[in-house]
């Protein structure tokens, strides 16, 4: 492993910490840029799912007692069928098309709403949506950690607590990208040189993770829903540029 190796790994592993500390995702969309520029595309994804899990450790503890196991399951139960899908397309999938049209459809919103001075005020039921927006959820889990894209979006759409919202995106995550990591184990994905990466990530990713729940913990409601709206921009911003400038 060379110091640009470590360099850039570092890097990753700080942004999504720190991302995923503070509003429950973001690990796929801030590291992948990073990693991509000294790691393959398999082990990229196979680091990104478990760190993911190791960031998400601290936020589940803080979010335990507020999940709405109801509510969660109109998300996750879609995504479970969604995960192995996910895995097959692998195969098949067009990328540089998947990534372009989650692109352009988060730029488009948080571009919309990051400078409107109200937020979106959702507040009929919307069954159909929550079912599809779990099912491609679990499948953009599968093929590149990007599980948390689309429910984050939902979320910031409804004028829900900060700890409601996290409730629900923190632990679907966690579930998403666990199921997907040990079915990505079985498949071979995690040789000797990737759990020594893994290894390596490990601390930097649970320190940063810990510094963004003390930013978390300081934001009041509509602060994070605004936050959560603006990572919807800058990760349709991050999405481009890894996509066809790195």
């Amino acid at each position: 492993m060379t110091v640009e190796f470590f360099i850039y790994l570092a890097i990753g592993s700080l942004a999504s910490g720190f991302v995923n500390g503070l509003a429950g995702l973001g690990t796929a969309l801030f590291a992948m840029g990073w990693w991509l520029q000294v790691m393959t595309p398999v082990e990229a994804v196979a680091v990104i799912l478990v760190m993911s899990l190791v960031s998400g450790v601290q936020g589940m503890i803080l979010v335990w007692k507020s999940i709405d196991w109801k509510l969660l399951g109109k998300f996750l139960i879609p995504a479970l069928v969604g995960i192995p899908i996910g895995l097959r397309l692998l195969s098949y999938i067009n990328s540089t098309i998947l990534v372009t049209l989650i692109a352009a459809f988060l730029l488009i919103y948080g571009g919309f709403f990051s400078f409107r001075k109200h937020l979106p005020n959702l507040t009929r039921k919307t069954p159909v949506i929550d079912v599809s927006v779990g099912f491609i959820g679990g499948i953009l889990g599968a093929v590149g950690g990007l599980s948390g894209v689309l429910p984050a979006m939902l979320c910031s759409m409804r004028p829900w607590s900060k700890m409601k919202q996290r409730a629900v995106l923190q632990p679907f995550n966690f579930i998403v990208m666990s199921l997907a990591a040990t079915m990505l184990a079985f498949k071979g994905g995690y040789p000797i040189s990737t759990i020594k990466i893994m290894a390596i990530s490990f601390p930097i990713t649970m320190i940063a993770s810990f510094i963004g729940i003390q930013v978390f913990r300081r934001l009041n409601d509509d602060q994070f829903r605004r936050l959560l709206i603006i990572m919807m921009l800058l990760s349709g911003v991050i999405l481009i540029v890894k996509e066809y400038f790195l």
